[in-house]
């Protein structure tokens, strides 16, 4: 499974970079605004930046919601950076978008997927991955892990090349089970990845062993 982190912040990106695990990065209008970033050009520089973090795999999405305008700003954000992955919204002119886009060679992450169906026609329009909202559904008292499971059957089933990217997970159970089902992709904060460092009985377990060392060893416990 690909580990992906979701967010615009580049203190966060570096962390889980340095971490050794980090696959890729989601972003959204939203997490720019979080991190203050406005303006095209801001925002084209900040992408870049994530960029120069990153190995791969850099999602930046279009505003727009019209054809024309799709894929004038796909265009454009797959000029930043080859790294770049364009998220384009599931509605109509967005798939239509994915079926031109990527028949130019760019890579489309097609976002607010809350059902099979959708995830199926923008796999059949050419996405190289699709993002079920999963933590979204389970919001509205949906089970978002369903859908997960629901697609990768499918897409078991026809041999779909699209990658099944889960996003708006909440926790790490939530990670796990996607792993569990055979996600593609997990894209999700840096507190849940930092979380599956965790477990209580790792930290007692350590703190005996050096204490156990030090009954035997002169040496002062290291500060």
């Amino acid at each position: 499974m690909k580990f992906f982190i979701d967010t615009a912040s580049l203190s966060e990106i570096q962390e889980a970079y340095d971490l050794g695990v980090l696959d890729g990065v989601t972003t959204n209008p939203s997490l720019m605004a979080k991190e203050g970033i406005g303006g095209k050009e801001n925002i084209f520089n900040h992408y870049k930046a994530i960029c120069n973090i990153v190995d791969n795999n850099v999602s930046a999405e279009v505003i727009a919601t019209d054809l024309e305008n799709i894929l004038r700003e796909g265009r454009e954000l797959a000029k930043i950076d080859d790294k770049i992955v364009v998220k384009v919204p599931m509605i109509k002119e967005g798939v239509k978008a994915i079926k031109q886009l990527s028949s130019e060679d760019i890579r489309i992450n097609c976002t607010l997927i809350f059902n099979a169906g959708q995830a199926i026609i923008a796999a059949k329009a050419g996405a190289s991955y699709v993002s079920p909202f999963l933590g979204r559904l389970d919001d509205i008292s949906m089970d978002g892990l369903a859908l997960i499971q629901q697609m990768v059957r499918i897409f078991d089933n026809y041999g779909f090349e699209t990658e099944i990217l889960a996003a708006s997970i909440r926790n790490n159970l939530h990670l796990i089970h996607c792993a569990e089902m055979g996600a593609d992709v997990a894209t999700c904060p840096l507190s849940v990845i930092m979380g599956l460092l965790k477990h209580p009985l790792t930290d007692s377990g350590l703190e005996k062993f050096i204490a156990d060392y030090h009954k035997v060893n002169s040496e002062a416990v290291p500060v």
